[in-house]
């Protein structure tokens, strides 16, 4: 039986600032703050309540949605957080809450959602198709001080 090897949330996320990240080409995809104006798709679901619409419709509003049209193939997972999510409005057990929130941080609505997804909400005006270019941190020893022997 295998062990070991990396594993989703295994260690520190990876910073898209840092000078390793950019070498290795590790960038954030900016997503919009102002969330995506245009046309809502059509739910990949049967039997849809006016409730789970509704809420398919605010999701398609988010910064995230910049994203998810042009991944269609995520469009199911989103609605199945459409649909969990609308259950979990009642008294449900704690694993519909555990199942809601799981999908969130697939679909990015989660702060490790977006991480996982390799994401960032930007405000509008400085949005790009990328986070700003890495910069190098300091060292320690650029940061200490000469001190002189003026006694």
């Amino acid at each position: 039986m295998a062990s070991g090897g990396a594993r989703n949330r295994s260690g520190p996320q990876a910073d898209p600032n840092s000078l390793t990240s950019g070498k290795r080409g590790l960038s954030l995809q900016t997503l919009p703050s102002g969330g995506y104006d245009g046309e809502v798709p059509e739910i990949p679901l049967s039997d849809v309540t006016d409730r789970e619409s509704e809420v398919w419709a605010q999701l398609w509003r988010t910064p995230q949605a910049t994203a998810w049209i042009a991944e269609p193939w995520r469009w199911r997972t989103v609605a199945m957080y459409v649909r969990w999510s609308v259950r979990s409005e009642g008294d449900v057990p704690a694993a519909f809450l555990g199942q809601v929130h799981r999908l969130g941080d697939q679909i990015g609505l989660t702060p490790a959602g977006l991480k996982e997804n390799g994401w960032a909400i930007v405000p509008v005006e400085s949005t790009s198709t990328t986070a700003s270019t890495p910069r190098r941190k300091a060292s320690s020893r650029a940061r200490l001080k000469v001190v002189g022997n003026d006694g």
